[in-house]
C-alpha cells in the first residue's frame, strides 16, 4: 500500500510501506533531482519531494556551511569534510539522505569508479555529525529519521528547527539517542550557541555567521581541541 502525505508546502512525502531494498535502490538510483531525497528503515520508504528548494531551508542549510568553516578555522591540522545531500546507506536495512553530513579526521569516503555513488557505511566509517534542516519535516525529522540514525549508529545528530530558531542535538549513549547541551563531535560548543546565532538570523545568514565566527574566537583554545 502506498501513502501520500502533505506536509506544509513545498515538501511532499511519499511513503510505501512494505517495500524491499529493491523498490529502495529503484528510486535512488533513478532519482535525477537532488532535490528528492529517498529514506529507508524497517521495510518503509520516504521519498521527499521538495520541490525548488525553499528560501529558508536553504538559507538555513548554508548557515551551518559557514558555520563549521569557521569553526574548524581556528583548529590547526584538523581534516573535515562536509558532504551536504549525500546519501548514506547500510545495505539491505537502511538508507538516508541528510541534509549534512560531517566527518572529522581521517579516513572521509572516497568515491571508487564504478561503484555506486553512495557512502556504504558497511565499508565507510559513520560520519560524525548529521544534520537534519526542519523546516516543514520537524516532526518526521524527530521521530522516524531519528530512528533511522540511531540504526545507521550516528554518533551525533543535530535537528535545526527553522520556524522554532533551536537545534535539538542528540548524542548517542549506551545504543540510545539522548539530547545533549554540548556538542562532542565539534567539542565545546555550546548548542545554545548555535540558537543564539539562528535568532540573529533576518534576511541574511552571512551576517549571523559572522557573528558566530566572533563568539568562538572568544571561547578558551582548550574548548576546540
Amino acid at each position: 500500500m502506498t501513502a501520500t502525505i502533505s506536509t506544509a508546502p513545498p515538501v511532499i512525502v511519499k511513503r510505501l510501506y512494505s517495500a524491499t531494498w529493491l523498490d529502495y535502490l529503484h528510486h535512488v538510483e533513478n532519482t535525477s533531482s537532488h532535490l528528492k531525497r529517498v529514506f529507508f528503515h524497517l521495510g518503509v520508504m520516504w521519498i521527499e519531494d521538495m520541490g525548488n528548494e525553499g528560501i529558508s531551508h536553504a538559507r538555513f542549510n548554508k548557515l551551518f556551511t559557514m558555520l563549521f568553516a569557521f569553526w574548524f578555522a581556528r583548529i590547526e591540522e584538523i581534516e573535515f569534510d562536509l558532504l551536504g545531500g549525500c546519501v548514506i546507506e547500510k545495505p539491505q536495512n537502511q538508507g538516508a539522505a541528510p541534509d549534512e553530513v560531517l566527518y572529522i579526521g581521517e579516513d572521509s569516503p572516497r568515491y571508487v569508479e564504478g561503484e555506486p555513488r553512495r557512502v556504504n557505511l558497511s565499508e565507510s566509517r559513520v560520519p560524525d555529525l548529521v544534520v537534519e534542516i526542519a523546516d516543514t519535516t520537524l516532526a518526521s525529522d524527530l521521530d522516524e529519521k531519528k530512528q533511522l540514525y540511531l540504526a545507521l549508529e550516528i554518533t551525533e545528530y543535530w535537528v535545526v528547527d527553522v520556524k522554532g530558531k533551536r537545534v535539538i542535538a542528540f548524542r548517542l549513549v549506551d545504543g540510545k539517542y539522548r539530547e545533549c547541551t554540548e556538542s562532542v563531535a565539534l567539542t565545546g560548543l555550546p548548542i545554545e550557541l548555535l540558537e543564539q546565532t539562528l535568532n540573529r538570523m533576518d534576511n541574511t545568514n552571512g551576517n549571523a555567521a559572522l557573528w558566530f565566527a566572533a563568539q568562538i574566537a572568544k571561547l578558551p583554545v582548550g574548548a576546540i581541541e
